[in-house]
């Protein structure tokens, strides 16, 4: 290259499929991590851990402004940690695990349709504009809510009701993932019509893979999850942006009806998980799918930085040919319990080796 790209230029490069002046790399981190980051390495802020391991993207987040009673983090009984939009209370490490699930007894669509479910305009979305302006255009910028839909669905029925309500009650299913795609689709319309012009990609997650395969069957995935998951694609794209998935697990029979459905990319890309490994998802997949992760984060938290620096190379030789491929850990959040010098092995040697010849 006669010079190098910004930030920006790069990422965007990477998901037309051309060659970059170098990978782009990624940091998703959880907040705890990146406090015991910036403590431990005698950062002033997340901006100075983003600039020191090359992280190529910024986000922007719209704020929870709605009632009380909703609020993520504020005024939670004992022992809760997390409240979704949704009035689902979670306990445990990092978001933890519903404590119930309120929907699991209903049997009609009138009990959905009788559900308070939140409103869109709770999200304050004012800050957008100047959040994202602040980064000069220089960083390829995340924006739009993350649009669970799917993990809510299964904290508000349970995972194993979810299932069988497939088959014996689809109407109830649909109006659940319904609601609930509704909420996520005008939150996300709200931040895209306060600034799409600023933001690059709609960056959504929802995990649909375990260590063993995909958690539904192709055909269920396709009558009940395919058409909420287009929505939000297609909303993302009547924006002119791009739309990256992260997607946890071994999820692989499911990523060509992903493909139909305009996804853009995919994020995480758990490589001990049944059916990724990184060179079949490159050889199978890497031609219609911006491909981001691979680098085990399993690795990262049990293993040494020499471990890392060797693992983070090796993916690289295999992801990097022609184009389309981001560098970073294999899950959407580095957690806490992970070494900071076992990251920071990961982005060094991605920002030592990950040029292209050109």
């Amino acid at each position: 290259m006669d010079r190098r790209m910004t930030s920006r230029e790069r990422v965007l490069a990477a998901f037309n499929h051309v060659e970059p002046d170098h990978v782009p790399l990624w940091l998703g981190a959880s907040p705890a991590f990146r406090e015991i980051a910036r403590r431990q390495l005698g950062l002033a802020d997340d901006e100075a851990l983003s600039r020191l391991v090359g992280d190529d993207f910024r986000r922007v987040l719209a704020v929870y402004a709605g009632p009380e009673e909703y609020a993520p983090y504020a005024n939670l009984p004992p022992g809760i940690t997390f409240r979704s939009p949704f009035g689902i209370l979670r306990h445990g490490y990092e978001g933890g695990q519903p404590v119930s699930h309120p929907l699991i007894g209903a049997t009609t669509v009138a009990e959905v349709e009788a559900y308070p479910w939140p409103d869109p305009a709770w999200m304050d979305v004012s800050q957008i504009r100047a959040e994202a302006e602040q980064y000069g255009g220089q960083y390829a910028i995340l924006g739009g809510d993350w649009s669970p839909f799917w993990h809510d669905a299964i904290d508000l029925l349970g995972m194993e009701n979810l299932m069988f309500k497939m088959f014996d009650v689809p109407a109830l299913v649909d109006a659940v993932l319904e609601h609930l795609v509704d909420y996520y689709a005008g939150v996300s319309q709200r931040i895209f019509d306060e600034a799409a012009d600023l933001i690059d990609i709609f960056f959504i997650g929802n995990d649909f893979g375990s260590t063993n395969g995909p958690l539904i069957g192709e055909a269920q995935f396709r009558r009940f999850v395919l058409p909420h998951l287009k929505r939000l694609i297609d909303l993302g794209h009547s924006y002119g942006l791009r739309v990256l998935l992260h997607c946890c697990g071994g999820f692989a029979p499911l990523i060509p009806a992903m493909i139909e459905a305009g996804l853009d990319g995919l994020q995480a890309l758990q490589p001990s998980c049944r059916d990724m490994e990184p060179a079949s998802l490159k050889r199978r997949f890497g031609g219609d799918l911006l491909l981001m992760g691979c680098i085990d984060t399993r690795l990262l938290i049990d293993g040494t930085p020499e471990a890392a620096r060797a693992e983070t190379r090796r993916i690289l030789d295999l992801m990097m040919p022609g184009g389309g491929y981001v560098a970073c850990p294999s899950h959407d959040y580095v957690l806490a319990e992970t070494p900071v010098e076992n990251v920071l092995a990961l982005y060094e040697t991605a920002q030592e080796y990950g040029f292209y010849a050109g």
